[in-house]
């Protein structure tokens, strides 16, 4: 049994000897309407047992292939299936009808055990079913984290071996509490997780076939052998680049390698190199192995979600009206006020100033700071409805409400006011200021058709 079972579930002789040595191994035979069973040995097995450690690390596995293997009657009962306590002890019944029945080649009417409300009926249906049943197994799997279940259900569970003599209870849990049965003296079996050399001589027992699939003009000259090859060198690689910190139990990494490995070899499969060439391969694959995105799990394509991340950084879906508002608000808190008749009065002659400050040829003593480097200075309301009806190249209509807006762009906290005392949205006592910054408001007058660089006064 321990040489089969390491061929199904390698990495784990440790554990399969300490189950074959703790549970006797049950042959049974059916001769002439008589059920035979040989017991070897004939010691007696331990009427209860934990098997413990961490998420994939073959514990349920591992212990069912002990009980088939082994011939033993038993019963499993998943947990995770089950939604309440009662729910999983109306499971319990009939799993072990079914295992009654398997064993014995009978038939068991399930109207008499259709109720199981508790844990004294569980014991009075397992002491009528287990009758002639030489030993039964119940293994829980994943108890630990049953749902809706009283906290003395596994202590309760634990004791139906005093009750019920032809019963062995194995849990099966992540990580057990200290004393979680009310009692001591029970054998514990630990699987530890699968360490880097383990994960990949797990994960190297697979078909090459599977790995890769070759036109018929290029399989005759890439061999299994090389494939295979190359699967090994590519899971060691992706160990100790993310798997080591990201993803280190076995399921999470088999899922990452199935994810890297059809865009790890289109060089291998477009002819450009071949399986041999790994370093090649490496070198022009190397940005997989840099960038972690690929360990979060998402739904939307990868293009897409960047798109919709960038535009939404840089701008929001505002209405059009509410576009020029913040372009009018930026220019009121970044323009000194004295130049509003420069930038904005459509009737005056001058024309606005170019970018790069003064026109005379003498080079300022003393740099000055630009304005957008500095804090946003505080404005009126009613500058910035000048600035707007200023920049904005037609007429605003009346059915545009301009100061609903304003409210809007303010819970919004695009828009901050100071200095008001009542609760009034749009007091004329307000100031106002902008919180965002140059390359927002850019963007945002671009989707307008509004170059925000033409009216920002200079430094000087």
């Amino acid at each position: 049994m321990v040489v089969t079972l390491n061929e199904r579930l390698p990495c784990r002789t440790s554990q399969i000897r300490q189950l074959k040595n703790l549970f006797s191994v049950l042959y049974t035979s059916v001769r002439r309407n008589v059920l035979l069973t040989i017991v070897q040995p004939s010691y007696p097995a331990p009427s209860v047992l934990v098997a413990y450690g961490l998420e994939c690390t073959g514990k349920t596995s591992v212990v069912k292939g002990a009980l088939e293997d082994g011939q033993t009657p038993h019963a499993f009962i998943v947990s995770r299936e089950c939604i309440t306590g009662r729910h999983m002890l109306e499971q319990t019944v009939t799993a072990c009808i079914y295992a009654v029945e398997a064993t014995t080649h009978t038939k068991i009417d399930r109207a008499l055990y259709s109720r199981c409300e508790n844990i004294s009926a569980l014991v009075v249906h397992l002491q009528q079913l287990l009758q002639n049943v030489p030993h039964m197994t119940l293994v829980f799997d994943g108890v630990d984290k049953q749902r809706e279940s009283p906290p003395t259900l596994l202590p309760a569970l634990s004791r139906m071996t005093e009750f019920v003599p032809k019963l062995s209870v194995i849990f099966i849990v992540s990580v057990p509490k200290p004393r979680f049965l009310h009692t001591v003296g029970i054998p514990h079996v630990h699987f530890p997780p699968y360490t880097k050399d383990e994960t990949i001589r797990i994960l190297s027992n697979r078909d090459s076939g599977d790995l890769l699939e070759f036109s018929e003009e290029r399989s005759h000259k890439c061999s299994s052998e090389d494939v295979l090859t190359l699967w090994t060198r590519f899971l060691t690689v992706l160990w100790d680049s993310l798997g080591k910190g990201a993803a280190r139990d076995l399921g999470s990494f088999t899922v990452l390698a199935e994810k890297l490995w059809k865009p790890f070899t289109e060089p291998v499969l477009d002819g450009t190199y071949g399986p041999r060439d790994f370093s090649r391969i490496m070198v022009s694959r190397r940005g997989l192995f840099q960038n972690e995105d690929i360990l979060i799990d998402s739904i939307i394509p990868k293009a897409t979600e960047e798109r919709s991340t960038v535009t939404s950084k840089l701008s929001h879906a505002l209405p059009y009206y509410s576009k020029y508002l913040l372009c009018a608000a930026y220019l009121a808190s970044f323009n000194p006020a004295r130049s509003d008749a420069i930038h904005f009065m459509k009737s005056t002659d001058k024309r606005r100033r170019k970018k790069g400050g003064a026109t005379s040829g003498r080079i300022a003593k003393n740099r000055k700071i630009a304005r957008h480097l500095l804090s946003p200075s505080l404005f009126a309301l009613d500058r910035l409805l000048a600035i707007l009806h200023s920049i904005i190249p037609h007429t605003i209509p009346q059915t545009a409400d301009i100061y609903t807006q304003v409210a809007t762009l303010a819970s919004l906290r695009l828009l901050l006011r100071s200095g008001a005392s009542s609760g009034d949205v749009l007091d004329p006592a307000c100031k106002w200021r902008v919180n965002f910054g140059l390359d927002y408001v850019m963007t945002l007058g671009r989707t307008v058709g509004f170059e925000l660089s033409d009216y920002l006064a200079s430094a000087d």
